[in-house]
Order: structure tokens, then sequence, then C-alpha cells
């Protein structure tokens, strides 16, 4: 095996970089919606923010299982356009949407359900009830949304992510306009508060899933491979190919999604403060969380390529250029945050106990992001190996068997609060993160023949 040389890992990094940053993108315009909306909703004060993180915490599950299978939408375009399989690339998109709008509908039958049972959750009555009607309208929102993400997957896997950026920056633009129109009431709109900020949400990605399908339609470059027949009946070999890829990747997701929600619920019943911090801090935590995501999803090609090419040589040096380019970019995203913590907070809220609990808990966020970072790389690679059912028992032992107890003792066992439950989400993370890079760097030695 060639060392890995100072040159090696110079181009390996600069051909994922090339490759991720578009991706890296996509990821960061998908979350500026749920930034915009907690800096906004923040500005109501601490109930109004907590219930919405009580809310959104909940649709977060099915939101993380809808992206989860549209994962597979790119990966089989993919394969179309290597194929030069046209009609493949069409039942993909086509059938994914179906897919999409299947996990959509099931989020709101959820919601319906869950909502008169919202206060068994342990969540303190006034955000409980203040809850519901944004929670059913968000529901109702995740099919767009999941939507969007299919065809976006279809755009990324034809090599055209910038029009599908633009597009999802446009629409977070038109969600900030409506959130300030219908929250505050302007233009003679009604002041909706918490419940304007659900509805502006709801139109939003309905205009951004409404120009995607447009312009991929009208696309000279992929439109030929978009669905001609967009309502015909599902095809259920193609149904059934796109679960069979994207029900391993959705459960790795949930895994650790799932732990993530407990975590919040658990925290819920400290004090809205706690929640409210909890949220604040979460946002930022997910928003540079996309940057080693799209770098991950970049890895997962790259090594994939060079799996499939049996060039097992190479498989080490795009790991290590991967790691070090995630590395680097923590080391910068976790010294701002260590720098600016009650600054950063500030953006968010202003009553003083929750900018208190929110700045401890960005700090606690500056620990815990290069584990992180360094676990979701580490996933993205060993899925271009093909291996994922490992990954996700890891994933279950770490957050459920570890951070949960841990997080639980030190927030009530030692009485640290909402900082215990996220000093114990570290553990997890910085464990997976250990036995996913351990088992990556086994299975990426050189094999021979």
């Amino acid at each position: 095996m060639p060392a890995l040389s100072k040159q090696t890992l110079l181009t390996e990094g600069r051909a994922t970089l090339t490759l991720a940053f578009p991706l890296v993108a996509g990821q960061v315009g998908q979350m500026l919606v749920g930034l915009s909306d907690t800096l906004m909703i923040g500005q109501l004060g601490v109930v109004p923010l907590a219930a919405a993180t009580f809310a959104n915490t909940i649709l977060y599950i099915p939101l993380m299982f809808g992206i989860g299978m549209t994962m597979a939408v790119s990966i089989r375009v993919s394969q179309a356009r290597g194929a030069e399989d046209v009609a493949m690339a069409r039942e993909a998109l086509r059938n994914g949407l179906f897919i999409a709008l299947v996990v959509g509908l099931l989020s709101v039958v959820l919601a319906g359900v869950l909502i008169p049972f919202l206060h068994l959750f342990g969540q303190e009555p006034e955000v409980a009830a203040s809850a519901d009607r944004y929670f059913l309208i968000c529901a109702v929102s995740m099919i767009p949304a999941i939507g969007s993400m299919a065809v976006k997957n279809h755009a990324d896997a034809m090599n055209h992510p910038w029009p599908a950026f633009w597009i999802l920056l446009g629409g977070v633009l038109l969600n900030v306009f409506l959130n300030w129109v219908l929250i505050w009431g302007k233009f003679g709109a009604p002041t909706l508060g918490l419940e304007g900020a659900a509805i502006a949400t709801l139109i939003a990605r309905c205009a951004i899933l409404a120009v995607l399908i447009w312009w991929s339609r009208g696309s000279r470059t992929i439109g030929e491979w978009v669905p001609r027949h967009w309502f015909k009946r599902p095809h259920g070999p193609s149904i059934r190919s796109l679960v069979k890829v994207g029900l391993p990747a959705s459960l790795q997701l949930l895994a650790e999604v799932s732990a993530f929600v407990v975590a919040t619920i658990i925290i819920g019943t400290i004090s809205k403060e706690a929640l409210a911090s909890h949220q604040v801090a979460i946002t930022c935590a997910a928003t540079v969380f996309m940057v080693p995501l799209g770098i991950s999803m970049a890895l997962t090609v790259r090594v994939g390529e060079a799996w499939g090419a049996k060039a097992h040589d190479r498989l080490r040096p795009i790991v290590a250029s991967g790691w070090i380019l995630g590395a680097l970019f923590t080391l910068f995203s976790a010294t701002a945050v260590l720098a600016f913590p009650g600054t950063i907070a500030g953006w968010f809220i202003d009553e003083p106990e929750a900018l208190a609990v929110a700045t401890t808990l960005l700090l606690v966020s500056a620990a815990f992001q290069f584990s992180d970072a360094m676990q979701i790389l580490s996933m993205g690679a060993l899925r271009g190996l093909d291996d994922v059912h490992g990954p996700a028992w890891i994933a279950v032992f770490a957050y459920w068997v570890v951070s949960l107890p841990a997080g639980a003792w030190l927030a009530f066992g030692l009485d640290w609060g909402a900082s215990g439950m996220w000093w114990g989400i570290t553990l997890g993370l910085t464990l997976t993160a250990m036995l996913l890079g351990r088992r990556l760097w086994r299975k990426t030695a050189v094999r021979v023949g």
C-alpha cells in the first residue's frame, strides 16, 4: 500500500472537497429553514420556542426516516446515469416521490393521533398546550419537505446540484418573509404568532417542491431524465428496489435521531427554559453538522467508486483525507463557539435564565463537534463499502445503551440539568466515532484479488 504522503492526501482531499462543496451547500440550505424559524420564534418568548422545539423534535423522526429513504433515489439515479438508462432514472424519481408521499401522510396521521396525548410526554402544561396546532401544520409540511429531498437527490445524482441549491435558498428567503408577515401580522395579515410560523413553513416547502419539479421538467440537461407521467400507478419492483437501499440508511439515521428525540423530551421535563435553550444549542450544532454530513456524502461516492473499481490502495488515502477535512472544519467551528457562546445564544433568546443555559450547552456542543464529525464521516465511508448493518448496531448501542442512561444519570443523579444530557450525548458520539473509525480502518486495508 502506498504511504499516506502529503501529496496523496492533498490530491484526495481536493477531490473530496470538490464533490462535497455543492452537497454541503444543499444541506446547509435545508437547515437554514429551521435556523430562521428558531431565530424568529425565539423573539416570541420561551414558551413558543419550547413548544416549537417539542413539536419539531417529534417530527424529526419521520423527517429523518424520509430523508434516509430518499437517499435511495440518488443511488439508483446515479446507477441509471452510468448505464445510460433513462427509464430507470425516471422510475426512481417517480416512485421515490410516492415513498415520500406515503411517509409524509403517515407523519400527518401520527401527529393527529398524538395531539390529544402531548401532555403525557412530561412537558410543562403551557408548552404542550401551545404546541398542538403548530405540530399538526408542520406535520403536513413533511409531505413537500421529503418530496423535495427526492427531487434534489435526483438532481445531485445527475451532477446538477446547484440549481436545486438556489431553489432551496429561495425557499428559505420566502420562509423568512412569510414568518415576518404571519407571526407579527404585517401587510394586513392576522397576527398568528407560533401558528403563523408553521403556516409559513408549509407554504415555503410546498413552493420549493413545486419549483424543483418545474425546473427539472424544463431543464435542457436533465429534463429527459425526469418522469413524463408523474401520476401513474407505482411500480412495484422499483419501489422494492428503493426500499432495499433506503431502509438501512433510514435505520442508521433513526438510531441517532431517536436518541436525540428522547434526550430532548427528558430535557423538557426539567423546565421550559431548559427546553428552549436546548433548541437554540441543537439548532446551532445541527447547522454546523451539515458540513461534515456533506463531506460524508462525498466520501460515500468516492469510496464506493474506488471499491467498485477494486482500487483498494486508494481507500485509506480517501478516508484519511476526509477525516482531516472534518477535523480542520470542526477545529474552526468549535473555536468560534468557545470564543462567543453568549453572543451566539443571544441571537436567539434574551431571557436571562434561558440565555445562561443555552450558553452552557453551546460550550458542551463545542466538545462533541469533533466526535460528531468523525462518526458521520466514518459512517459515510462504510456505506460506500456496502457496510450498513454493523454500523447501525454500533449506533444503537452507543446512543441507547450508553448516551441516554449516562445523560439521565448526569442530568438528575448529579443534578447537572440539561448539560448533563448533553455530556451523555457527547459520550455516545465519542464511542461511536472510535468504534466506526476502527472498523473503517480495518476494512480499508489493501485486499488481494
